[in-house]
């Protein structure tokens, strides 16, 4: 792309809001909005209805009780059917969700049912949604564009849901109302441009006849560097980013200056804006030729939880800060080089399938600040966040040690075939 234009597939220039990929990572950017707006809003729910620090946490999680299924099904199944008539249904879903949480604040068991119906929408869009802007982008000279616009799509999505929902629910009307409203209008104008977006996997018919079991299988899985360099990456993902905005501001919560709903929507935006610009570095870092994405993500993982023990300890809003932008670094970095990982290991076939299960070992991480809160009547904030700085340098001598084990060899197109 250069001045405003990108060059499509036949050689001719269009404007750059005219990419197919667009449409696309523009409802990725709804949902992830939908997905993430209930975040700051957890300090403003321990007031307002009243809910225990693990009560908020475990309804944080709760959307990966939608995530993970749909990702697991929808990514495999969009191999055989084609992505379009998976994708489609994000949207209501996830528009279904944010009313739920709209109306339904003082009810746990309803705002449990509210994030799982945005879970559902967010894990088909991270599937099916990531799968295919990775097949819109191919052919390109930079064959990384796909997996960081698709990271990049989702991230900012995260981020603007947060900063928004924040600031609403501090200084705006309705606290607890408007900022899904606001919610809803954007994912009906961004499903409605999602229609646009061109097909790249048709319904296979010589495929129709198998059990839906076989059509669930994702063969990659088995793959040695997976198992070696993305599984133990993935849950820290999430991992980080719940320990940042959904840890540190109830921490933070009586040195925010009677401000603590708008410090926490700044944490989330912070965390995430900063996984966004190593994102955009992602093209530099990453490499085929060895996991040094994955390690230097891993250090900088270790980093963050390092600051973190500290924030936990000393409470101030400075470290407090520090280690958000350090975890919100180890997130952006280490969310791109998996799906980078996962896009030279999957086979033509299984492409969504792998990054579903990518997805969902990366998920296992929001139940982070759960089970933290769970764990504190036992051990302080300050050991926790040492642990996980003990657990993180297991992780990299792990990744560290396959930097160049297994990497795949043969490849199809824009994708590598595992051996």
């Amino acid at each position: 792309m250069t001045r405003g234009r990108w060059r499509s597939p036949g050689g001719t220039r269009a404007r750059w809001w005219a990419a197919p990929w667009l449409a696309v990572g523009s409802s990725i950017f709804a949902i992830a909005w939908g997905g993430n707006e209930f975040t700051p809003l957890l300090v403003l729910y321990r007031d307002v209805s009243h809910f225990s620090a693990v009560t908020v946490n475990l309804l944080l999680g709760a959307y990966v009780l939608g995530i993970v299924p749909a990702l697991l099904v929808g990514g495999p199944l969009s191999d055989r059917y084609g992505r379009r008539p998976l994708m489609l249904p994000a949207a209501p879903l996830s528009l279904a969700g944010s009313l739920v949480l709209a109306f339904c604040a003082p009810w746990p068991l309803a705002l449990c049912l509210g994030r799982v119906l945005c879970g559902l929408a967010l894990g088909l869009v991270m599937a099916v949604g990531t799968t295919w802007i990775m097949e819109l982008s191919a052919g390109e000279c930079d064959s990384g564009a796909g997996a960081r616009r698709a990271s990049l799509s989702l991230t900012l999505g995260f981020l603007a849901g947060a900063g928004v929902a924040g600031v609403l629910a501090q200084w705006g009307p309705w606290p607890t109302e408007t900022a899904y409203l606001v919610h809803v209008a954007l994912t009906v104008v961004t499903g409605l441009w999602l229609l646009r977006a061109p097909e790249t996997r048709r319904s296979e018919p010589a495929r129709l006849g198998g059990t839906l079991r076989a059509d669930l299988r994702v063969p990659s899985v088995a793959h040695r560097r997976f198992r070696r360099v993305v599984v133990p990456l993935a849950p820290w993902v999430f991992g980080c980013a719940g320990s940042a905005y959904a840890v540190l501001p109830g921490l933070m919560r009586a040195h925010t200056g009677g401000l603590p709903i708008a410090f926490s929507a700044l944490l989330t935006v912070l965390t995430l804006g900063c996984g966004v610009g190593i994102q955009v570095l992602g093209r530099a870092i990453d490499t085929s030729r060895s996991a040094r994405a994955s390690v230097l993500a891993l250090v900088i993982i270790v980093a963050g939880m390092g600051l973190g023990s500290a924030a936990a300890a000393e409470l101030t809003l400075a470290l407090a800060l520090a280690a958000a932008a350090v975890l919100g670094l180890g997130y952006g970095l280490a969310l791109v080089a998996g799906l980078n990982e996962v896009r030279r290991i999957a086979g033509p076939d299984d492409l969504a399938g792998l990054t579903a299960v990518y997805y969902s070992f990366a998920y296992l991480g929001f139940f982070i600040p759960a089970v933290l809160a769970l764990l504190a009547p036992r051990w302080s904030y300050p050991e926790m966040f040492g642990a996980g700085f003990v657990i993180a340098v297991g992780c990299l001598v792990v990744v560290g040690s396959g930097w160049r084990a297994h990497l795949p060899t043969v490849a199809i197109g824009s994708t590598a075939v595992a051996r």
